[in-house]
């Protein structure tokens, strides 16, 4: 079965179960509504743990969870650093033009004028849009931002992503 990354429980918060989470996510309200499931993955375990959202509110940058069953800070504990999943049928289809983060990591940057930079390894939301990190090799790595003037072709078919190298990007 093929997962995807939701977050991440970055702490607890409280002694009644509550997590501190670090969305990966677009769509939040649907992820980590109460009643949705979740898979969580801890790095020692060989199979993940299927839970039920309880609770979800936000607070400041996180968002804050409880699970059906483990309402007790002793039963979370353990799940520091744990990554939250979900499967891929779980996942919405998109309108075209839209991407899932697991789509775009992976494929190469291809300049307009034919130069690969190297390969998308990251993506970062730290505000107004999208910041793609292109790991090139035996170089800093490039960030570019995830807007129409400097990203202007997704082929997914071809596992590239054409780029416009606008001036001040390198």
């Amino acid at each position: 079965m093929q997962y995807y990354q939701v977050g991440k429980i970055v702490n607890t918060h409280g002694i009644k179960g509550e997590v501190k989470v670090l969305a990966s996510t677009d769509f939040k309200e649907s992820r980590f509504k109460p009643g949705a499931k979740l898979y969580l993955f801890q790095k020692q375990a060989q199979t993940p743990l299927e839970v039920t959202v309880k609770t979800h509110r936000k607070h400041k940058q996180f968002d804050m969870l409880t699970f059906v069953g483990l309402e007790d800070i002793n039963l979370v504990e353990k799940y520091k650093q744990a990554d939250l999943k979900i499967t891929a049928d779980q996942q919405e289809q998109l309108a075209e033009g839209e991407y899932y983060y697991h789509q775009i990591i992976g494929l190469t940057a291809i300049t307009t004028e034919g130069r690969e930079l190297g390969k998308v390894k990251e993506i970062m939301t730290p505000g107004a849009n999208d910041v793609w990190v292109i790991a090139r090799p035996k170089q800093a790595d490039l960030l570019l931002p995830a807007i129409a003037d400097v990203i202007k072709e997704i082929r997914l078919a071809d596992g590239q992503v054409l780029v416009e190298m606008m001036d001040g990007l390198e």
